[in-house]
């Protein structure tokens, strides 16, 4: 998903984005959609939620080592 994809459903959500970058966005959009915000995190190690909307690209982060 584009950055800017992900920031308007933030936004629509009622997330502030300004100066937020990708990785605080979407674990801003987890938590307010009460799920574990775990994007980007070492969770993905063991991650087993499939149906993840975030699942392929934050599995690629740990692939480059992007993790935080």
């Amino acid at each position: 998903m584009r950055f800017q994809e992900i920031q308007k459903m933030a936004k629509e959500m009622g997330i502030n984005t300004y100066r937020m970058k990708k990785t605080d966005i979407i674990q801003g959009i987890q938590r307010k959609e009460t799920n574990i915000d775990c994007y980007g995190t070492s969770r993905v190690d063991y991650c087993e939620e499939a149906r993840c909307l975030w699942r392929s690209d934050c599995l690629s982060l740990n692939n480059n080592g992007k993790r935080r």
